[in-house]
């Protein structure tokens, strides 16, 4: 079988899952979800490089002072509560042959390797206050690209896999290729970047990102929607999702959680250099430890949404997270900071591999009650209460500055080293105990089905 005949029997079967025996006998079922799961390296690369080294590169390194840098997340929050519903309200009214998704994730992807590319490729004419219009044109552009990609991304997922058991298993597959993505995108970025220079690693990551995500979206086919299926209207729609309180319920859980796992991910090169006074290319062994702990346990979580369902495992998951971070506060070395770090990972894995299945239960719930397939607007507002994270990390880097008087590489004050174990340690776990607090407050009757079937 060649290539496009393989790509065309896929499609086939996303559409008519009844055909999946026919063309894939014995041990081929599984190509559906790995050609969507795939998808998340490509997504995953160029959004974290930006949110861990945007602050190593222009505030340690070029000049950017933290309050600036509070200030630019803070209307990057902003400008996402504008977009995100625009975005996915137009995803979902879209009609093409391509599909709804397609079209977005197809012109979407080749803006956001620009944006990203521009962003770690300041020209050198540059000094002052243009560093940091630079700076903020450029970050709020790939962001924002980068959510429609994303949302677009998810939308898909609980359309072409409609119950929880399939899900956890596509999902866990999804967040290990997610955290693969991230060790080359995070854990590897001090090495290459040492070698080759923030500029040439960030075209490099954009292209090898935009790749994977171009090469899920011409392979993965979604359902065709129904002839009589209407096209969602914006303030209905935004009326229904405003007055869904399992949406914000879970929205301010995923903040608070992003918020938590943004600030630990940003600080480790900061963690490294001040409070282990260590080079920053160390940091490769902590984050190293997080991500590679998290892929080897994202199977494991997923086995026990299996075994106890979805919701007590989610609420473990973001438990275990907080608790992780305890003992991190008192490690003092590379060796005992690697131990700590792995825990953080496994704590990780079960938020990741959990969050997205709440977030699918919400969009079935809704295309049951109304009858409308509005994935996209709802992933895109989940999106967007994940960037509420930016008001929480914009107010801890402001208090780092308050409280320890850091204000950039050139002037870290005279605290440096307890500035960097409060952004590593101390707010983070504050951060999971509300997002734990704020779980209790959502439940699920049970599992709701669409009627499309499995496709794994």
């Amino acid at each position: 079988m060649n290539s496009n005949q393989a790509i065309a029997d896929i499609e086939t079967c996303v559409v008519n899952p009844n055909s999946l025996k026919e063309v894939f006998p014995m041990n081929k079922p599984r190509a559906t979800s790995f050609n969507y799961a795939i998808g998340m390296f490509g997504t995953s690369i160029p959004i974290n490089m930006l949110k861990t080294f945007a602050f190593t590169y222009y505030v340690l390194d070029r000049g950017v002072t933290a309050t600036q840098w509070a200030l630019m997340m803070l209307i990057y929050t902003f400008i996402d509560a504008l977009d995100n519903p625009v975005y996915g309200f137009l995803s979902d009214r879209t009609r093409s042959r391509w599909g709804r998704r397609r079209p977005w994730l197809a012109i979407g992807t080749p803006l956001l390797i620009l944006c990203f590319s521009a962003f770690y490729n300041m020209p050198a004419f540059l000094a002052g206050d243009s560093i940091f219009a630079y700076c903020m044109l450029f970050y709020i552009l790939t962001g924002t690209l980068d959510s429609v990609l994303n949302a677009n991304y998810a939308a898909l997922f609980p359309e072409l896999f409609p119950n929880d058991i399939v899900r956890a298993k596509t999902n866990a597959m999804r967040q290990a290729f997610m955290l693969v993505g991230m060790i080359i995108s995070i854990a590897l970025t001090p090495i290459v970047t040492d070698m080759l220079g923030y500029g040439l690693t960030a075209i490099l990551y954009g292209l090898l990102g935009g790749g994977v995500i171009l090469y899920m979206t011409f392979t993965c086919r979604e359902r065709d929607p129904e002839p009589e299926e209407a096209r969602p209207g914006l303030w209905k729609a935004l009326k229904d999702l405003l007055t869904n309180g399992k949406f914000w319920i879970a929205g301010f859980v995923n903040a608070f959680y992003s918020a938590a796992m943004s600030l630990v991910l940003a600080s480790v090169p900061f963690f490294v250099e001040y409070g282990l006074r260590l080079s920053s290319g160390q940091s490769t062994f902590l984050l190293a430890a997080v991500l590679l702990i998290a892929i080897g346990c994202v199977a494991v979580w997923a086995w026990l949404v299996k075994r106890f369902t979805l919701m007590p495992v989610w609420r473990a998951a973001l438990a275990t997270l907080a608790l992780t971070f305890i003992p991190l506060y008192f490690a003092n070395s590379l060796v005992t900071s690697i131990i700590c770090s792995a825990f953080v990972g496994f704590g990780f894995a079960g938020v990741i591999t959990t969050m997205d299945l709440v977030g699918a239960r919400i969009m079935d719930e809704d295309t049951q009650k109304h009858h409308l397939r509005r994935e996209g607007i709802i992933a895109n507002a989940l999106g967007f209460m994940n960037r509420l994270n930016g008001l929480f990390t914009s107010a801890a880097y402001y208090l780092v500055f308050r409280l320890y008087g850091f204000e950039s590489g050139d002037n870290p004050g005279n605290q440096p080293d307890a500035a960097a174990r409060f952004l590593m340690t101390i707010v983070p776990p504050v951060l999971m105990a509300i997002s734990f607090a704020f779980s209790w407050f959502i439940n699920f009757k049970k599992p709701v089905e669409t009627s499309v079937e499995s496709t794994t």
